[in-house]
């Protein structure tokens, strides 16, 4: 047995008797169907969302691919083809959730691999694990080892059926079949709603026989809208049979030629062989943790950090070409589609922790630049006016009865925002001349065009705010913050690369209108008496904007504003601005209350995934668990990138019963943070 797959076994042998705090594993021993919230294993491209039912997964989410689906005119993830459906009996009879006992299901998060395991009355038992194989973005891969009491015979059935949401699906299967290999290919073609997509998907089974010796491998089409491939296989009583199926997805939106593509990609995986795949899977999530955050005194924080952790590093991947929606890979939420979410909570945590995960962030965003230059343009303004919901065109695709479409502008500065700090973090000039500058000028130019001139200071009109329940206002606080930095950010940006700078931009910076209320709080908006708020607005302005610096203020804010918030039907992120500025004042007890507000309550079972509000039911809110990340990192962690792109460490408090904060390989230079008591 070759060393890799050894130490795969003896993974799988010692997480039985993990621990729920254990710091890298999650398991579920009370599989309750009703009460059950699937985890994403995702690679960055493809996301496998599990399911309470035995060999089954519940979705598989394929990033990139969007059109008009369910909402009407504007476009969605779409669902997508199921690779690891698997169909198993064992003596002729069919496995289900009904006839099994013991069902536990676990998950590394330090490998990405998702395990379960169950016996079949008191016949067999099965153990079973999948993965989004890290270094293959369109390839998942199943593990399956059946183990018999007695002699008897295994089915097994994998089954690919089209989605109802494609078309005109075209159902193949071939053999390859050298003299060295066998690799059965089970290949269902589909078109999206509209057409303009075609999306591929191949399976294929790898044996562990020696060649010529495997199972033959039989294709059946049972209707019009699905096939399978199947096999059936003889096994002695108390001897192991495993076997491996290997799946790809891809669309015409990856690649011109899915289908083949898909196949070739298949016999990739297949010829690689397990061993191998297995390796190079775990080798790329090592190299992913180098970058991690330890916390000793608290094991629950500990295993819920990390959790945050492995979907943000599993929903984002480099070179991808496609950003971060609220709820990533692990469904279809939110449609899929890219909000300020991205920049404002999910990009600084991936900044410091993987710098070129985060830049395929803003890279998106560039590369739809010129859409958003349209955009500017059809409201007649001047630059790049970014849209609130962005899929994959780059133009506007919030439902047109949405207000925030056409009135939450923050978005644009947002933008700049994350442009500017991926310089300031990396000091990459040429990325700075080449396309960060594009982006601030641009973004910059709105904002002129954009503001209204009121004797020596200037307005920005009718918004609808960060707190989205004030819609059509007048000098929104944090809109009116976050333009004054994208036009600050664009005269340094000009400064830095030597070129013209306008004093235009300094002049609005500089006077942009901001007030307080009667009790020296900052007012939210002209309009705003005290009414609740959905979400942190003004607080942002403490951070990660910076643009009130005052102790005594943000205290004031925070004090007024927290109490503003409703206990529920909030999203989680504001809680967690909240822990990150007690946090930075000093303030440890009113830190660690917040921090188990921002997301404990919003955890669903089995695996504690997270959710967007208090009794929510649509996880995995990645968005959330950016906020709690930055909570830790730049709050109880003291993490601070510097106007000269220097990340060093301030002074703040974290939870009193914290013994130790370790955060590692952080930024460019790879440095490693420790706070202690």
């Amino acid at each position: 047995m070759k060393k890799t797959l050894l130490i795969y076994l003896l993974i799988l042998a010692g997480l039985g008797s993990i621990k729920s705090q254990n710091p890298w594993v999650i398991e579920a021993d009370k599989i309750d169907p009703a009460n059950y919230y699937g985890i994403s294993v995702s690679n960055g491209m493809i996301g496998v969302v599990s399911s309470p039912e035995p060999l089954k997964v519940k979705e598989v989410i394929l990033a990139g691919v969007y059109d008009y689906y369910g909402r009407g005119r504007t476009s969605n993830f779409l669902p997508n083809f199921n690779l690891l459906d698997l169909n198993l009996s064992i003596g002729w009879e069919n496995v289900n959730g009904s006839n099994i006992s013991n069902f536990k299901q676990r998950l590394d998060m330090k490998t990405g691999m998702f395990t379960a395991s169950f016996d079949f009355k008191d016949i067999a038992s099965v153990e079973y694990s999948y993965y989004a194989l890290r270094h293959l973005p369109y390839n998942v891969m199943m593990d399956v080892k059946v183990t018999s009491l007695k002699d008897t015979h295994l089915v097994v059935e994998n089954v690919l059926k089209t989605p109802s949401a494609l078309r005109d699906n075209q159902l193949y299967y071939n053999e390859i079949n050298p003299s060295h290999a066998y690799l059965p290919l089970l290949t269902s073609i589909a078109k999206s709603p509209s057409g303009k997509i075609t999306i591929a998907a191949t399976n294929t089974f790898l044996f562990n026989e020696e060649h010529s010796k495997e199972p033959r491998v039989l294709h059946e089409i049972r209707d019009n809208d699905s096939h399978l491939m199947k096999f059936v296989k003889e096994v002695k009583a108390n001897k192991p049979y495993s076997f491996t199926l290997v799946g790809t997805l891809i669309s015409s939106e990856h690649i011109n030629d899915p289908y083949n593509q898909a196949e070739r990609l298949a016999i990739y995986a297949g010829l690689q062989g397990h061993d191998d795949l297995l390796a190079r899977h775990c080798a790329e999530w090592e190299k992913l943790w180098k970058s991690d955050i330890i916390i000793e005194g608290d094991d629950q924080a500990q295993q819920d950090i990390h959790n945050m952790m492995y979907h943000l590093y599993s929903f984002t991947r480099a070179g991808s070409g496609f950003s971060l929606s609220p709820m990533g890979l692990s469904g279809l939420g939110y449609n899929g589609h890219v909000f300020w979410d991205t920049e404002m909570f999910m990009f600084l945590p991936l900044l410091v922790l993987q710098p070129e995960m985060a830049k395929e962030l803003i890279e998106y965003r560039f590369n739809r630049l010129d859409a958003a230059k349209r955009n500017a343009l059809s409201y007649g303004y001047k630059g790049a006016m970014y849209p609130w919901e962005s899929a994959s065109s780059g133009e506007e695709e919030t439902p047109v009865w949405a207000l925030s479409g056409t009135y939450e502008h923050h978005i644009t500065g947002d933008v700049a925002f994350a442009a500017w700090h991926y310089y300031l973090a990396t000091q990459d000039k040429t990325w700075l001349r080449e396309k960060g500058w594009a982006i601030l000028k641009n973004t910059a130019d709105f904002w002129v065009s954009r503001v209204s001139r009121k004797g020596a200071k200037y307005e920005i009109k009718n918004v609808v705010c960060a707190d989205e329940w004030a819609e059509n206002v007048d000098n929104n606080a944090y809109t009116n913050a976050i333009a004054k930095l994208n036009l600050l950010y664009a005269y340094e940006c000009a400064k830095v690369l030597d070129l013209p700078q306008q004093n235009e931009w300094l002049d609005i910076a500089s006077n942009l209108v901001f007030s307080t209320m009667e009790n020296g709080v900052t007012r939210e908006h002209d309009t705003y008496t005290g009414q609740n708020i959905k979400q942190a607005d003004v607080n942002l302005l403490a951070y990660p904007l910076k643009v009130i610096a005052d102790k005594d203020q943000i205290r004031r804010d925070l004090k007024y504003y927290e109490a503003k918030v409703p206990e529920k039907d909030t999203p989680a992120m504001t809680q967690a601005i909240f822990s990150l500025l007690y946090s930075r004042l000093g303030d440890a007890d009113s830190a660690n209350k917040w921090f188990n507000d921002s997301y404990k309550p919003n955890l669903l079972p089995p695996f504690r995934v997270m959710a967007e509000t208090k009794g929510g039911t649509n996880p995995y809110f990645i968005t959330g668990a950016g906020g709690v990340l930055q909570t830790v990192i730049m709050g109880f962690g003291g993490i601070d990138i510097l106007p000269d792109g220097k990340i060093v460490q301030q002074k703040t408090a974290m939870p009193s019963h914290w013994k130790k904060l370790v955060i590692s390989n952080i930024g460019k230079e790879k440095k490693t943070f420790v706070i202690s008591k």
